[in-house]
C-alpha cells in the first residue's frame, strides 16, 4: 500500500518536472532562436520550446501522455501558434499584446496536444483541453508581465511565475482528463462541460 506522503511526493516531483520544462524550453529557444521578432525566430523558437515543454509534461504524467506524440504535438503546435500570435501583435511586448499572443500560442499547443492524445481520451475531453490551454497561456503571459519580467527580450514562452500557474492548472486538468490507474495508463473519461 502506498502512503499518502509517498503519493504527494511523487505528484510534487512530476509537477516540478512539468514546471521546469517551461523555463528550460524558453531558455533553449532564446539561446538558439534569439528574440521572437520575426516569423523565422517564432517558428524555430516555438519548435524548440514546444518540444521541451511537451517532453516535460509527458515525462511528468506517469505514462498518461504519449511521450513522442505529445512532444511532437506540443512542438508543432507552439511553432504554429507562436508564429501566428507574435505576428498578430506585430511582436509587441505590452501586457495586452502578450496575453493575446499567449492565447494564440496556447491555441496551437492545445490543438497539437489534443491531436496527440488521439483516442486515449474522448473528443469532448480533447475539446475542453483545447479551450483550457489558450486561457492558461494568456494567464501565464499576464502574470509574467505583471511581476516585471523583462518581456522586451521577446521570449518564446512566459516566465517561471506564469509557468507555476499554468503548470498547476494543466496538472489539475490532466487529473480530470486522464486520471491514472494502476500502472500509469489513463482511464478514458469525459470532462464536464
Amino acid at each position: 500500500m502506498t502512503s499518502p506522503n509517498s503519493t504527494r511526493s511523487r505528484r510534487l516531483g512530476r509537477a516540478t518536472l512539468t514546471f521546469v520544462a517551461f523555463p528550460v524550453g524558453g531558455s533553449l529557444a532564446h539561446l538558439l532562436a534569439g528574440r521572437i521578432d520575426s516569423p523565422a525566430a517564432a517558428l524555430v523558437g516555438g519548435l524548440l520550446a514546444g518540444a521541451a515543454i511537451g517532453a516535460g509534461q509527458a515525462l511528468g504524467s506517469s505514462g498518461r501522455l504519449p511521450l513522442v506524440r505529445w512532444t511532437v504535438g506540443s512542438s508543432l503546435g507552439l511553432a504554429a501558434g507562436l508564429t501566428a500570435g507574435a505576428a498578430l501583435v506585430d511582436y509587441d511586448t505590452s501586457l495586452r499584446a502578450l496575453a493575446a499572443m499567449g492565447a494564440v500560442s496556447g491555441a496551437g499547443v492545445g490543438a497539437g496536444q489534443a491531436l496527440a492524445w488521439g483516442a486515449r481520451v474522448s473528443r469532448r475531453t480533447r475539446g475542453a483541453w483545447s479551450a483550457l490551454v489558450p486561457a492558461l497561456w494568456a494567464l501565464g503571459w499576464t502574470i509574467t508581465t505583471a511581476i516585471g519580467v523583462d518581456v522586451d527580450l521577446q521570449w518564446a514562452v512566459f516566465g517561471s511565475a506564469g509557468a507555476v500557474v499554468a503548470s498547476a492548472g494543466l496538472a489539475a486538468a490532466l487529473e480530470t482528463a486522464a486520471p491514472a490507474r494502476a500502472g500509469g495508463a489513463p482511464v478514458r473519461t469525459e470532462v464536464a462541460a
